[in-house]
């Protein structure tokens, strides 16, 4: 006789309370192994999958898409049979598996081992499970100028480095699916096959709104409301002090054109944000003030010996500032590489809660929305942040007194006054702008 079993939604990190039902992936009557994608959902910070810790049949989905539910409801019922109960009633490839008579019952064939699927901590290492019902999907009309309109049924495991294979999953890529020209999949086709899949119409149901008069009332839910009121406990929190500079980066734009042509940095997006994330790595080591955070609780300064830099990303869902574990420590092409993989990710909407904890310090770029600069709010538990302005063609007096067209762009740094004097912004400032206007020094290290 099988057993029901409800999964309740977990606290997948952060203590976070709540979370909105984005997507089923599976329907009354599936059968599921230990560690299947059951359910997309959107907790305050990212979108997250969340596995099965059971195997068996779904019996029912307690919560309806657009839900928002509290951590410890029931969300779906599994019935617990025995893997020979439950998946002894699947058919695969026209044959009945495990029929009443068992010398008159087809081979079941060999089922290929799925690829290996995250899981919440807890839940333990994916055990092999019998065939599961065969779920279908919609794949993306095309990537770049290959027709994959019907992609092909998944064959063996393909070739690829690890970081193209980390940077796959995290963009939610089967790397079976990814056309290649070679025999190892590059980093250049997953990229290009998510942007062609992020072409497509997104397939979650944008926030509901209702209009009333002359009014369109959005819900405040998810990463938008978590946003706000991190942004309101960190302004009325921390006393910000905001300095800025503006400058010639000339030598800098010269750099990334030359970084473009460069062979070690084939497939990837080079671009004033790289040099600048270099330049606060480099200025942190003369004013670790800026990589540091108040503890209230303890009444200390806790400085940290790494740089975790925060880059923030304009999604669909609101602003999301996931961070790089370590950025100081990296190569210029590590920091290239990294930075490309975290705003795919996060433009894909599947940026963790993990990742975006632990930063140290931020960048924003304002410039790529045209504008000049602002005053940009620290992230909560930090106490510095560095806004980039747009860089434009300007006349600028040289140091002969000539005015001459340059690249000119301006920065502006908030700080926590509590943990940052005048003195140590305004020195941070200054090296990370000395950087810019001779980059030189950042293919030194």
């Amino acid at each position: 006789m099988s057993e029901m079993r409800e999964f309740k939604l977990p606290d997948v990190g952060e203590g976070l309370t709540e979370a909105e039902i984005i997507t089923w992936r599976v329907a009354v009557g599936d059968v599921v192994a230990i560690n299947d994608i059951l359910v997309e959902i959107e907790t305050a910070k990212s979108l997250v999958e969340l596995p099965s810790p059971y195997a068996g049949e779904v019996r029912s989905l307690l919560v309806s898409e657009g839900d928002t539910v509290q951590v410890g409801t029931p969300i779906i019922a599994i019935g617990g049979e025995s893997p020979s109960e439950v998946f002894g009633r699947v058919e695969t490839a026209g044959a009945i598996v495990g029929g009443a008579d068992s010398s008159h019952a087809a081979a079941a064939p060999v089922a290929e081992a799925p690829e290996r699927q995250a899981m919440l901590v807890g839940y333990g290492p994916r055990t092999d499970a019998p065939v599961r019902r065969r779920r279908t999907f919609d794949a993306p009309a095309r990537v770049a100028s290959v027709d994959v309109e019907k992609v092909p049924e998944p064959v063996g495991r393909p070739l690829a480095k690890p970081p193209v294979r980390k940077l796959a999953k995290d963009l939610g890529i089967d790397l079976r699916h990814v056309p290649s020209t070679g025999d190892v999949v590059t980093r250049a086709e997953v990229q290009a096959f998510a942007g062609a899949r992020d072409e497509q119409p997104a397939s979650a149901a944008p926030v509901a709104a209702s209009v009333d008069g002359d009014e369109t009332r959005i819900p405040i839910k998810g990463v938008r409301k978590f946003t706000a009121e991190a942004m309101v406990r960190s302004a009325f929190t921390a006393p910000h002090v905001t300095e800025w500079v503006t400058l010639d980066v000339s030598r800098t734009m010269e750099l990334v054109a030359t970084l473009k042509k460069n062979r070690a940095f084939d497939g990837l997006k080079v671009s004033p944000t790289l040099i600048v994330a270099k330049a606060i790595c480099l200025a942190m080591r003369g004013t670790p003030e800026l990589n540091a955070r108040w503890d209230d609780e303890a009444q200390e300064i806790v400085v940290k010996s790494s740089v975790n830099l925060g880059i923030a990303a304009a999604t669909e869902r609101g602003l999301v500032v996931p961070n790089i574990v370590g950025a100081d420590a990296m190569s210029l092409v590590e920091l290239a590489t990294a930075i490309g993989e975290l705003t795919a990710t996060a433009r894909a909407g599947r940026t963790q809660p993990a990742q975006m904890a632990g930063g140290t310090f931020s960048l924003t770029n304002i410039g790529v929305f045209g504008i000049d600069a602002g005053t940009p709010i620290l992230n909560p538990g930090e106490s510095g942040i560095l806004a980039l302005g747009s860089i434009e063609r300007r006349p600028w007096v040289d140091e002969h007194d000539q005015v001459v067209p340059r690249w000119v762009t301006t920065l502006a740094l908030s700080f926590d006054h509590r943990v940052v004097d005048g003195e140590q912004g305004s020195r941070f400032l200054a090296e990370v702008a000395s950087i810019l206007r001779e980059p030189g020094l950042v293919l030194a290290y």
